[in-house]
């Protein structure tokens, strides 16, 4: 019999997708042929997934698991809605969670985890499942947060399940403060969070980019004043002052209401218990964003099966 190398499955596992282990049995299944190989893994429906990794994943789930003083929120995509309901895809996030919380410190080193409550590793699980659901799956990126003295909250929002939703949010709290107090007020700014999408923290953790480029757009609006050049000046700086202030958390006003801005709300928290509370990071992770969604034109598809069969 053929012996059967870790190159041999790494090449045959690259060529269909399918798992680690499934590709080793089908190996040693054809005594080490690789086409065969192939035809084999083709035959149990488990070098489907090699074909539907092309296609866009821009749905899923968004999970989020809060251990200790240690959090994570990960997403897993598919290519539709209606997977984010099946119960295999739901428990599949929830076994990357408890690896990612574990202490998975990226989406690498959780893929190649062991799965809770299953044989082979992270990755082999998801292959199975594109395999057996039938649609690309990707685990996409995940962030972990910990905290020394203090809380962790945590919100999901569009829940399909426990922990799992479209939008899921972090907020780690630093204090002595009571964990009920803690607890009140992380789940006050996770719902914000979720809500006013903040891009930073704080006002000068705005990309310099980012503001460069809303100057250019504050500038060419105040050209159009007719001002003196000191007062379009002074325009422009307060355009630029107000775009920061608008994408960092702590002064945003808390769910629209400027006159209370996030910071006052936890200011007041603080001086309520006793004790400082500082808050020291978050982390907000939607569904798809950022995945650019290919636009399919069903008249052209059609057109286009009509003229193969010409």
């Amino acid at each position: 019999m053929a012996e059967i190398t870790a190159k041999m499955v790494k090449d045959l596992r690259d060529r269909t997708g399918a798992g680690m282990m499934d590709c080793k049995k089908a190996l040693a299944e054809t005594g080490g042929d690789m086409e065969k190989a192939v035809d084999w893994l083709r035959s149990k429906g488990l070098a489907a997934a090699a074909k539907k990794a092309s296609r866009t994943a821009a749905e899923g789930l968004v999970g989020v698991l809060v251990s200790g003083k240690r959090g994570a929120v990960l997403e897993v995509n598919s290519e539709t809605d209606f997977v984010a309901k099946n119960e295999q895809f739901q428990a599949f996030v929830r076994g990357a969670l408890a690896v990612a919380v574990d202490g998975g410190a990226d989406v690498e080193s959780i893929l190649s985890s062991p799965m809770p409550g299953a044989a082979g590793t992270v990755a082999d699980a998801l292959t199975h499942n594109v395999a057996t659901i039938g649609e690309n799956q990707t685990l996409r990126r995940v962030e972990l947060v910990d905290v020394g003295e203090g809380l962790i909250a945590s919100y999901v929002h569009n829940a399909v399940a426990d922990g799992l939703g479209k939008i899921g949010v972090l907020v780690v709290l630093e204090s002595a403060a009571p964990a009920e107090v803690l607890a009140d007020l992380g789940k006050q700014v996770a719902l914000h969070i979720a809500w006013a999408n903040p891009l930073v923290l704080l006002p000068e953790d705005v990309d310099p980019a980012l503001l460069e480029r809303e100057r250019t757009v504050a500038e060419a609006k105040a050209a159009e004043s007719g001002k003196p050049a000191d007062i379009v000046a002074r325009m422009v700086e307060g355009a630029v002052r107000k775009f920061a202030s608008e994408q960092a958390l702590m002064t945003q006003g808390f769910l629209g209401d400027n006159k209370v801005k996030v910071a006052d709300l936890i200011a007041k928290a603080a001086k309520e218990a006793g004790t400082p509370i500082s808050l020291k990071r978050f982390v907000r992770m939607q569904v798809g964003e950022g995945i650019e969604k290919a636009e399919q034109d069903f008249a052209a598809e059609v057109a286009a099966a009509v003229a193969g069969q010409a």
